[in-house]
């Protein structure tokens, strides 16, 4: 296998280094003159006729505040700040209801607005919030802190622990849909709210959608359902009639089991500390005024021979997930004596049922991402992830999404960071030369959105080249801490590197 493929290979780590840089480029023409984002064309050309939608321009404001903290490259800081900035002046202004409060889905060619208010496109405003407040762009915390009160007033259900999905643009009618989608990105906006200004009662919500949507997939052999309805009734059948609906697609998406996957270990790492990692080692990215607290400095980028590495960090839930908790335990105790002042024994102990508690979400982890691969990976004979399978694991969209490689490169190189298991390193690889041969656009730049079951380009669901979100996080989740959102990872590798 060519070493560019393989995990923390040099070669590997200048292959996403390059074509980071070469997203960023690509992208730079989406911000329309009101700041909400164009949809972009298959040479990143926008497609003005095509409706400005909130969520294209959140993941843009997400993506370029990340490529400010990033070292510079074909697009400097200073463009990715502006451009980030382009994006959130959208959020703020054009895309955000001022009578009715929350953003709209987004505005057709001709400004008129697109109906509805989407949990989706909502939780991808709090993900912008969150990167662009860690960016120091201006308007971001105060953009976060209305996010979170529309959040929490119309679309988060305490009593369910779960999110209503759409309203009308009104907010006076809710639909009867509910759906795991905007769920799952809920959980990833959560997760960078408590990442970013520190607020745990975020990283709790997320805990309580995850187990229910692992108890929903462990009861369907981990293909887990999409759609439901107003009750929390899973709804198998939904879009039967149109199987390849954008959204909400009939059946198992593997690549959202994938995606699940990665969320879910992160949720656990994060939330029971101990699981093979101090408390010191920890991220935490606060803003307050100007200055920057409570920034770890413990880990930074690794070099292929030098590497203090994720897989150290994570030890211990690599010990509990393969059943070795008394040599975990005695690991523990040996190497933190010296820093002990009381009962080493009544602290391992603790430290066993913490890691315990986490390995059984990585195990869920395992279980969801092995599945999805072994249902959709190669699954016609031709290489690629197919889009959708039935309740059996059998395809229904053979079409590759680029989104679904982009996400199995991440929970590949995360379960590798925390398991050991070298399987996940070969299925990285595998992603990783599928993605080289078959997804990158060598002409006009990015990843091709949508190829068929023989890995030629369709535009039938995903025409042109949106947006940057999935591709761009490929480049930077497999080299970075498991239990963090990515932003706030990067914010503190930018710390380092600007000597804050």
């Amino acid at each position: 296998m060519n070493r560019k493929y393989r995990i923390d290979t040099a070669e590997n780590r200048q292959f996403l280094k390059e074509m980071r840089e070469q997203l960023l480029a690509f992208g730079r023409r989406f911000p329309s003159p009101g700041g909400s984002s164009w949809y972009l064309g298959d040479d990143g050309t926008p497609w003005i006729s095509l409706n400005r939608e909130t969520w294209i321009t959140s993941r843009m404001a997400h993506v370029y505040s990340i490529g400010f903290m990033l070292a510079s490259g074909i697009v400097s800081r200073e463009i990715c700040g502006g451009l980030a900035d382009d994006a959130l002046r959208g959020l703020r202004g054009e895309l955000h209801d001022t009578k009715n409060g929350g953003w709209y889905a987004g505005l057709t060619q001709d400004g008129q607005i697109v109906p509805n208010k989407q949990c989706y496109a909502h939780a991808f405003v709090i993900l912008a919030a969150c990167s662009g407040l860690l960016a120091g762009r201006e308007g971001a915390e105060e953009l976060l802190e209305e996010a979170l009160r529309t959040f929490d007033r119309f679309f988060w259900n305490e009593k369910e622990g779960l999110c209503r999905d759409t309203w009308d643009t009104e907010f006076c009618v809710l639909d009867d849909y509910r759906g795991l989608n905007a769920n799952m990105h809920t959980v990833e906006a959560f997760l960078a709210v408590a990442d970013s200004v520190g607020k745990e009662e975020y990283r709790a919500r997320a805990g309580r959608i995850i187990d229910q949507v692992i108890g929903w997939a462990g009861e369907n052999d981990w293909r887990i359902p999409e759609h439901f309805t107003s009750g929390w009734k899973a709804d198998l059948e939904c879009n039967k009639d149109i199987p390849d609906d954008r959204f909400k697609p009939y059946g198992a998406t593997p690549g959202h089991g994938i995606e699940w996957a990665r969320l879910i270990t992160q949720w656990a790492l994060s939330t029971y500390k101990g699981a093979g990692m101090e408390e010191k080692s920890r991220m935490s990215v606060r803003k307050s005024g100007e200055g920057i607290k409570n920034i770890c400095a413990e880990t930074k980028e690794r070099g292929e021979e030098n590497e203090t590495s994720v897989k150290e960090v994570c030890a211990g839930v690599k010990e509990a997930v393969t059943g070795m908790m008394e040599t975990a335990g005695d690991k523990n105790s040996k190497s933190d004596a010296e820093n002990r002042e009381a009962d080493a024994g009544e602290s391992t102990a603790k430290q066993k049922e913490i890691s315990v508690k986490a390995a059984q979400y990585i195990e869920a982890a395992e279980q969801l991402y092995n599945r999805a691969v072994s249902d959709a990976w190669n699954a016609d004979g031709a290489p690629g992830i197919v889009y959708t399978t039935d309740w059996e694991g059998n395809p229904v969209i053979h079409d590759r999404m680029h989104w679904t490689l982009a996400e199995a490169i991440n929970t590949s190189a995360v379960l590798y960071r925390v398991t050991g298991k070298e399987k996940y390193a070969g299925d990285y690889a595998e992603f990783m030369k599928y993605l080289d041969e078959k997804v990158l656009d060598p002409v006009n730049g990015s990843w091709y959105h949508q190829l068929d079951r023989n890995n030629h380009l369709l535009n039938t669901v995903w025409p042109g080249k949106s947006d940057l979100y999935h591709a761009f996080q490929a480049t930077l989740i497999p080299y970075h801490d498991v239990d963090v959102s990515i932003a706030a990872a990067v914010k503190r590798d930018f710390i380092f590197q600007i000597g804050v």
